[in-house]
């Protein structure tokens, strides 16, 4: 039972307000403080004296205002509603506040999550009699393209006493009760630092496909696996994860903007709504969830905001579906922390960050991966998060911790972006541990030899970069022929495989089909001249073939032309070297 504590503010410092007379408050506890009662969170306890972070702008308090715990914990409202849907970082609807205030958030503004009065088509799928469990499924509601399934509370579990007849409700109307009189309704609330409980965690073993070859080929993630996209100001992150949430083969999108620059998160804003989505030919809004903490408003939000990001990617994982989470960025939620850590007076550790920074990372990457539902579906949370390191240090301690905790790491090059190389991702200091898990996969589902393939691209990408620090050096003349080859096999790779063209309407996103033909016109090519030099062929007559022309044109084949297109190019492969000879 929630009780109401009150007390008085004894101290403010930015975010942080000291409250004094809170014996009987809990951590966590969401309190009103003030005049305007502004939405705030208990975050530390000593004694009788709470330590509230307020979400909002704390200017304007004074020394004895109230402050009065709600008893409850930060918690967001889940059902039908939250798809196509723009929040702050504690799941305000900035569309409604935007009627309800105008241009500029009002302090201690109240608005509903989800709408009181819009209705929605409900079909149930238990009956009167029927024993129910937290995670259960009561019914089903369509929402754009996506059916909507309603569960059961997880802290929820008995027999339906009474059940709605198909038709529609809105939100708060009770559809069910059980026999202990529990009462259940089309959304329910969930504390945000709370993970949702599930049977049980799976072994990843399908890959996450993002439409880029440098991802999915060279550092695959897999569905419920966690990344991280360091890079410097200026090098791609946004967009690269704007592409991934485009092109992702996830069911659902939950894009979190924590703490970036305004322009940027307007662009997301402006764009996304105006976006097709590949899958369905719908808006992509259709299945996305926006939340926007730029910069410029409160920094105890922006702490927040990658929590109700996760428990949004959870509810929906719980039906069963696949969902990403693109975490924009990560570096920005812990400077939040940080500043939060000083008002608070705690003992900084490395670059002033707290010493449980890691740990607080581990928790949230740790919310993703692949499950058994608690109504036994199968569903995965899969997590991308944004690092930006100070000057592109990737030694500071956000990158650092990060990189412990994720299985992929796509290392963003400020040298590659001012080459126009997209995505500007380093082939050499990135890497992924899921190699192995989704060789399998591969073999099924690609190639026997897609594997092998890709290792021998990679060991070609390897070489080249080894014969261009010798070039750097002593120039290319000093290079043999089968040396100069590598570097031109390894140019092609580089320039018509690992880049990608984020404007054109084909090269945009490549599937894994044509990304192993791709592969296989290279190596074969480098086969295959390998052999014309060793029986007395240069490398500028193979420089001089028509073939591979057609090979670095191949990226703009349609996909549905793919295959023809490969067939002719590999059957020229076969003959163009020894017309040469």
């Amino acid at each position: 039972m929630a009780v109401a504590v009150s007390g008085k503010i004894q101290r403010i410092s930015g975010p942080a307000v000291i409250a004094e007379g809170m014996m009987g408050a809990r951590m966590y506890d969401i309190v009103r403080v003030g005049k305007e009662e502004l939405i705030g969170e208990i975050i530390r306890l000593d004694g009788n004296t709470a330590f509230v972070q307020v979400y909002e702008d704390t200017g304007g308090l004074t020394i004895g205002e109230a402050v009065v715990s709600t008893g409850l914990p930060l918690a967001v409202e889940l059902g039908p509603g939250m798809l196509n849907g723009i929040f702050d970082g504690i799941q305000r609807p900035l569309d409604k506040i935007n009627e309800a205030t105008g241009t500029y958030i009002d302090r201690g503004i109240v608005v509903n999550s989800l709408s009181r009065d819009l209705k929605w088509a409900f079909t149930p799928r238990v009956a009167v009699g029927d024993e129910v469990e937290g995670g259960s499924i009561l019914g089903t509601v369509p929402e754009f393209a996506f059916t909507h399934k309603i569960l059961v509370p997880p802290d929820k579990k008995g027999k339906i006493k009474s059940i709605v007849p198909a038709g529609e409700y809105t939100v708060e109307d009770v559809v069910a009760t059980l026999e202990d009189g529990t009462e259940l309704k089309l959304y329910h609330p969930w504390p945000v630092r709370q993970a949702r409980p599930v049977t049980v965690k799976l072994d990843p073993v399908t890959p996450f496909l993002t439409g880029m070859r440098i991802l999915d080929v060279l550092f695959p993630l897999t569905m419920g696996g966690t990344a991280a996209i360091p890079g410097p100001f200026g090098s791609g992150k946004t967009v690269t994860q704007q592409s991934v949430a485009k092109y992702g083969n996830a069911d659902i999108v939950v894009y979190v903007g924590c703490g970036e620059r305004g322009n940027e998160m307007t662009d997301v804003l402006v764009e996304f709504p105006e976006l097709e989505d590949p899958q369905t030919g719908n808006p992509l809004m259709h299945r996305t969830v926006l939340i926007a903490n730029t910069s410029n408003m409160p920094v105890a939000a922006r702490e927040a905001s990658i929590y109700t990001g996760i428990t949004l990617a959870e509810y929906f994982r719980d039906q069963g579906y696949g969902v990403s989470v693109m975490a924009d960025s990560t570096s920005r939620w812990a400077e939040a922390l940080r500043e939060i850590a000083s008002r608070l007076e705690e003992m900084p550790a490395e670059e002033g960050y707290p010493p449980y920074l890691a740990s607080r990372l581990a928790a949230f990457y740790e919310r993703g991966g692949r499950v058994t539902t608690l109504a036994g579906e199968e569903g995965a949370v899969s997590i991308i998060g944004a690092v930006s390191p100070a000057g592109g240090d990737f030694s500071e301690p956000v990158t650092q911790s990060t990189l412990r905790i994720t299985g992929c790491f796509w290392a963003l090059d400020a040298s590659l972006a001012r080459r126009r190389h997209f995505p500007a991702i380093n082939w050499n200091r990135s890497y992924t541990l899921f190699y192995s898990i989704l060789d399998d996969w591969y073999g099924e589902n690609v190639a026997e030899d897609y594997t092998h393939l890709r290792d021998r691209a990679t060991s070609l990408l390897q070489q080249e970069a080894d014969l261009q620090e010798v070039v750097q050096l002593v120039g290319p003349d000093a290079l043999q022929d089968q040396e100069r080859l590598v570097i031109e096999v390894g140019r092609i790779l580089r320039q018509d495989f690992l880049q990608q063209n984020g404007f054109d309407p084909v090269d945009a996103s490549c599937s894994m089909k044509k990304a192993y033909g791709m592969l296989q016109m290279m190596v074969k090519l480098n086969d295959q001249a390998a052999a014309f030099l060793r029986d007395g062929g240069t490398v500028d007559e193979v420089l001089q073939q028509p073939v591979i022309e057609k090979i670095n044109r191949a990226r703009y084949v349609p996909e549905d032309e793919f295959e023809s297109y490969l067939g002719d190019v590999l059957g020229e492969l076969d003959t163009a070297f020894s017309v040469a000879a």
